[in-house]
């Protein structure tokens, strides 16, 4: 992703990383301000974050998303204000597959002086993804998500940002995240991330090719159906459709049934 290697710090999956750089950043930076900006369709690692905080004394704005599952730059700069301290945007959406506007979410945010978190769980081994390039300042990420192990992730955070650790104990990474760190599973993470970026170009090729035709003819051949995310900017092996008239569970059911995972 492009950040120094003082920048990362392990931790034991996706859902501690989004919560060290929220609640570190937000509480580290309370005498700044208590507003935190994100959006209505994060993760529960995010919302649930959010929410504690709430009870806490922070504000939050939780930014609406159009009919693609995209949040709206100028709403999003509407909601600044002089209180804001940290924007917190997913980088692609788990269930629609939507890809937000990153790099120019990470410049509004630079321009007011905010920091800038995205949980890119979905993201990590199916983007290229560049940190300096795209303003990001905190980034979370999972190793399951790209083929490595369960039970371990990873945070970025720019150097220089302050945030609080959450844990005490040792001083394990850089006095940020007490307890002994999972050194398998970090190394399985490193290996499984070097592999998916080597592959990236390639593997994405085959699976928006297979994406592509899958939608299609969906489309095609079922009447009553509806995409759902945005057409283009959605994760390479993402397809989300509703039906109209059709039991959800009864669906998942019946391809089960004939050997199909949905």
């Amino acid at each position: 992703i492009n950040a120094k290697p003082n920048e990362i710090y392990f931790t034991s999956c996706g859902s501690e990383s989004d919560n060290l750089a929220i609640k570190g950043i937000a509480f580290e930076n309370k005498h700044k301000g208590n507003h935190i900006i994100t959006s209505k369709i994060e993760h529960p690692a995010v919302l649930n974050t959010c929410k504690m905080l709430e009870q806490e004394g922070f504000k939050v704005t939780y930014l609406d998303v159009n009919k693609k599952g995209l949040i709206d730059l100028k709403i999003l700069e509407e909601s600044i204000t002089d209180k804001t301290i940290l924007i917190s945007i997913m980088f692609a959406n788990n269930e629609i597959g939507t890809i937000q506007p990153i790099k120019e979410i990470g410049k509004i945010a630079k321009k007011h002086n905010i920091y800038f978190h995205t949980d890119a769980v979905q993201a990590m081994g199916n983007i290229k993804i560049d940190v300096n390039n795209m303003n990001i300042d905190s980034l979370s990420m999972s190793a399951h998500k790209f083929y490595g192990p369960k039970g371990v992730g990873a945070l970025y955070i720019r150097e220089g940002i302050p945030f609080k650790k959450l844990q005490d104990g040792g001083h394990q990474e850089k006095d940020k995240r007490a307890g002994t760190e999972n050194v398998p599973g970090i190394v399985g993470l490193g290996k499984a991330i070097e592999i998916a970026n080597n592959n990236i170009d390639r593997y994405n090729k085959k699976l928006v090719y297979l994406r592509d035709y899958y939608i299609n003819q969906v489309e095609e051949k079922i009447p009553d159906v509806k995409l759902n995310g945005d057409r283009v900017n959605r994760l390479p092996g993402n397809a989300n459709f509703s039906f109209k008239y059709v039991d959800g569970e009864e669906l998942l059911l019946d391809l089960d049934a004939k050997g199909i995972a949905a």
